[in-house]
């Protein structure tokens, strides 16, 4: 029996843990090839695993710094094209918190991290797969956003800060991909017990809260050639 993705591919940034991972495994239990982004080789590992245990086919994993290495952000549209003839689908699910401190006491360092994995590795991937993205039948853009940008608080400035504008940056390219069959959206995810989670609320029980898996069906149906919105923010249900 076909899959819903089959014959697509995907790039998922993130993929080494928590949502990314759940997401990759999903994708390909559905039938994508993904192409998976992280910084640890080992945790990417993990992930192909799991989805060699699904059944998927084995992903191809790419393991660097979205903070340090912008060249090769710039290469993944034309590699992935180069390597499998297509890219079908991309989901930025890599989030940097940084630490949680008054905004006057934000370390230049701190700021440049958190900037460069939730705002500025934004536009270098819309940059580089917009090519291939528009080109397909049926390309699927998904950005990974909180609630925080709606709803400011203390001491969470520079992620709700870039959280925000990587939110304008897609809404933007949502609308300049209109009248193309391309799909551009944002996904809440809501409270989900992710290691990013544990770092910003240690004292909370995991178990009390939502799994990476128990949101990554909803971030895979935004992938599906069927989806139609453009430029929404979907929250979990």
């Amino acid at each position: 029996m076909s899959k819903p993705l089959q014959g697509r591919v995907a790039l998922v940034t993130g993929a080494s843990r928590g949502i990314g991972a759940a997401l990759a495994v999903e994708l390909a239990r559905q039938g994508a090839q993904c192409v998976l982004i992280a910084r640890t080789q080992g945790g990417l590992e993990e992930t192909d695993d799991a989805i060699r245990a699904a059944g998927g086919l084995p992903a191809t994993l790419l393991p660097f710094d979205l903070t340090k290495t912008s060249e090769q952000i710039d290469n993944i549209g034309p590699s992935v094209v180069e390597r499998f003839g297509r890219l079908d689908i991309l989901v930025h699910n890599a989030g940097e918190l940084g630490k949680l401190t008054p905004v006057a006491h934000i370390d230049p360092k701190d700021w440049a991290n958190v900037v460069g994995v939730n705002l500025t590795a934004t536009w270098r991937l819309i940059r580089t797969c917009d090519p291939p993205l528009r080109a397909s039948d049926a390309g699927r853009a998904v950005f990974l956003t909180t609630g925080r940008v709606q709803r400011p608080k203390a001491y969470w400035g520079a992620y709700g800060a870039t959280k925000a504008g990587m939110e304008h940056l897609v809404q933007t390219w949502a609308q300049e991909v209109e009248q193309t069959p391309l799909r551009v959206n944002l996904f809440d995810p809501g409270v989900v017990a992710t290691r990013m989670r544990a770092t910003a609320m240690p004292g909370e029980d995991p178990a009390s809260i939502a799994q990476p898996d128990d949101v990554a069906m909803a971030i895979a149906s935004l992938c599906m050639p069927g989806e139609a919105r453009n430029g929404a923010v979907v929250l979990a249900a």
